[in-house]
């Protein structure tokens, strides 16, 4: 076996030259397959044939940054803006835990308008009437103080995609008002606080090289988040990069089980981008590695309007209402939902308060 999967395989650290063997190999005959068995392998050790469903609440489409990839970038004047109100979020979750959820994700731009007392009031009254839920925030950056009172108040996880782990690339995705230092700065303060954390990138963003790649998993390999979100990157028309080419369904099946593999415990959503570039995308992507899934509980103009990236999809088997097509797709593949908060190996004791 060549010494850099039998390091993987074996749950020795790589080196940023044993990450770019293996990209370098993703194209050979046979070579995904033998990955993406062993992945399969790894997960069935670790979480069986279940599959952890997250209830995803998009609560506004304001953002104060502007990111060249984001459809939802400020400068943005072609998209309806709106917020959710307190009232509207609390029923979207009690609906939510009515069809089985028992974890929520609240995920927005970088919008000024939920403060930490707002945001607190939300996450206090979610865990007075649902305190058998976890609950995820997805907010972007803030300050230590607001992480550590919003951890306080109820929130349990926290996804911050950290997009790139090299310096000189995230400056090319992004305006120079915003920092990778800070952006690594804020995972790091996230773990330190207590919360099961999630990072991540985009597979195919605009200049991304096989050498990003292997920086970013071997940030993947040192920080051992609890959760890594990838999917590939889609165009959105109105954005500075609308006409650049997008990743592919292929090489983020391909990272997806080099992930698992990586970190076998890791919660690993099969997003909606797979499945609004191919159809059974997400279902590929389970059977890559994948073990969550996360439909839409927001309102449908709600889902209409937060377009990160074009021809998302915002009917179908992502909305919550079709959980039971969801289930019955799952279920073809021969994998099962359950209910449950589905929290990473190990880590409840960590979040006893």
């Amino acid at each position: 076996m060549p010494k850099p999967l039998e390091k993987l395989k074996n749950g020795i650290a790589l080196t940023k030259e044993d990450f770019l063997w293996i990209l370098e190999k993703q194209e050979e005959k046979g070579f995904r397959e033998t990955l993406q068995e062993y992945a399969l392998q790894l997960r069935k050790k670790n979480f069986g044939n279940t599959i952890y469903i997250r209830g995803l609440i998009e609560i506004s489409n304001y953002c104060k940054n502007n990111c060249y990839y984001c459809g939802i970038r400020r400068e943005n004047s072609s998209i309806h803006r709106y917020r959710l109100e307190e009232d509207t979020i609390l029923s979207c979750v009690a609906e939510g835990y009515a069809l089985g959820f028992r974890t929520f994700v609240l995920q927005g731009g970088e919008d000024p308008y939920y403060t930490d007392e707002r945001l607190c009031s939300i996450l206090k009254k979610i865990k007075q009437n649902h305190p058998d839920c976890a609950i995820t925030l997805s907010l972007g950056e803030r300050s230590k103080d607001s992480y550590l009172a919003l951890f306080q108040a109820g929130a349990d996880r926290y996804l911050l995609r950290h997009e790139t782990a090299t310096e000189s690339h995230y400056g090319m995705l992004h305006p120079e008002q915003m920092s990778w230092q800070n952006r690594i700065r804020c995972l790091q303060q996230l773990k330190e606080i207590g919360y099961q954390v999630g990072c991540g990138f985009m597979v195919g963003s605009p200049f991304q090289t096989k050498e990003h790649l292997a920086n970013d998993l071997l940030f993947l390999q040192q920080f051992r988040p609890h959760m890594v979100g990838i999917g590939p990157f889609i165009p959105q028309g109105q954005t500075p990069f609308g006409q650049y080419a997008g990743g592919t369904v292929e090489q983020t099946l391909f990272l997806l089980s080099l992930i698992r593999i990586l970190l076998p415990q890791v919660l690993l959503p099969a997003t909606t981008a797979l499945g609004s570039l191919e159809v059974g995308g997400r279902e590929k992507g389970i059977l890559a590695g994948a073990n969550v899934v996360m439909p839409n509980l927001s309102p449908k103009e709600a889902r209409e309007n937060y377009t990160l990236y074009d021809n998302k999809l915002s009917t179908g088997l992502e909305n919550a209402h079709s959980l039971q097509a969801l289930q019955e797709s799952m279920k073809a593949i021969g994998y099962e939902i359950v209910i449950d908060r589905g929290d990473a190996p190990g880590v409840l004791e960590q979040q006893k308060r």
